[in-house]
């Protein structure tokens, strides 16, 4: 049986990849009640407090470090007592990326204790459970209920009362969530080199060869000349990639964005959308970016989207779909957050199933880690 408790101890604690790690620092001031004589007997109700950094093993399980102290109020109005701790334990919570039931994550603690009670070391333990509920888009904060049994071991002691003492703490969890490591970070954009030259043979009467000529702009066939114009920026709407909105015709029709770029059949990114490592949960430095394509389906209203989330291969597919899926999912809900109707956007994961590049290399892999804007529907395309 234990052999059997320790596999799974082992399963929860794997994480998907070792190169980033959660990290949250909590604060959890509470009421004390003592549950048992001496202590019930001598002293009312008191006060409590906790601080706590934990580290995430996995995405349901955290270890922990917490000091921490217990003052209780005597009968009389000077008389009170103290108890400080400190140790270790784990904590068994519901993944903080989980998109369901308003993200809220249940969880439940143990920790092993050392306490100093007057002149007395002890050993002693506690078990909590609350629930956390996140505050903010990218969740960095945590509040909620929670409630824990406290208990020191007393040991046989010539002269000293003998009975363990047990308390029972309940209060507020305060919780700043942030990580240790980040992901790969994205590969430069490089614009391709230009275009050389073709040789030219040198000879005395030749003239010297010319310079390489701009690239040819966008020409609109002689038929094309009186097309429909609707946005009336000179480019036909046959060949207009926005044909709603005026732009020039190096760009096909379309305004110049500063982190994308209109193509016929999808929005192409400049650079890649970042999540919290094997989570669905957007990073600051991204919102610029989806900005960017709220601003181009805010002026392009006759654009349907569909969001597909694509992961790498590393973890299992069946992990690798729910975060494909999570994650756009996640983008969609920003996208409506800030705007977009709903009835314009669809998403889609993929896992790893389509890959840009190979998933033996980690460059290969960062490439995969993706998410994508196909253009499914045009108003007024025939």
């Amino acid at each position: 049986m234990k052999k059997q408790w320790l596999i799974v101890l082992l399963a929860l604690a794997c994480p998907t990849s070792a190169f980033a790690l959660d990290f949250s620092l909590k604060l959890e001031p509470s009421v004390a009640i003592p549950l048992s004589s001496p202590q019930s007997d001598i002293y009312k109700v008191g006060g409590g407090g906790s601080f706590k950094a934990l580290f995430g093993l996995s995405r349901y399980l955290d270890v922990a470090t917490v000091v921490g102290g217990i003052g209780l109020q005597g009968q009389g109005a000077s008389d009170y007592g103290a108890a400080w701790f400190g140790g270790g334990g784990l904590r068994l919570k519901r993944p903080h990326d989980a998109e369901s039931g308003y993200g809220i994550s249940p969880w439940i603690e143990a920790d092993a204790l050392y306490v100093r009670t007057g002149p007395l070391n002890r050993l002693g333990f506690d078990v909590g459970a609350g629930l956390s509920i996140p505050l903010g888009q990218t969740r960095p904060f945590w509040i909620g209920p929670f409630v824990r049994y406290f208990q020191t071991v007393q040991g046989d002691r010539v002269d000293f009362d003998n009975r363990d003492a047990k308390i029972l703490m309940f209060g507020l969890t305060f919780e700043v969530v942030g990580m240790i490591g980040h992901p790969t970070p994205v590969e430069p954009v490089v614009a391709p080199p230009p275009p050389e030259c073709p040789a030219v043979k040198p000879c005395p009467e030749c003239p010297p060869a010319p310079e390489c000529p701009p690239p040819p702009a966008l020409v609109c066939p002689p038929q094309a000349q009186n097309a429909p114009d609707r946005d009336g920026d000179g480019v036909p709407d046959s060949l207009d990639c926005c044909p709603d909105v005026p732009g020039p015709v190096a760009t096909q029709g379309c305004p110049a964005y500063d982190k994308v770029v209109i193509k016929r059949d999808k929005i192409e990114l400049k650079e890649k959308v970042f999540f919290a490592w094997d989570k669905s949960i957007i990073r600051p430095r991204s919102h610029h970016l989806l900005n960017d394509v709220v601003k181009a389906l805010t002026e392009n209203k006759a654009f349907h989207v569909k969001v597909e989330g694509n992961t790498d291969s590393s973890g299992s597919e069946k992990h690798n779909q729910t975060l494909s899926e999570s994650r756009a999912a996640a983008v969609v809900k920003y996208l409506v957050a800030h705007g977009i109707a709903a009835e314009r956007l669809d998403s889609q994961g993929y896992a790893s199933s389509t890959p840009l590049d190979s998933n033996a290399t980690v460059s290969g892999r960062e490439k995969n880690r993706r998410v994508e804007f196909l253009i499914t529907n045009r108003e007024g395309d025939k």
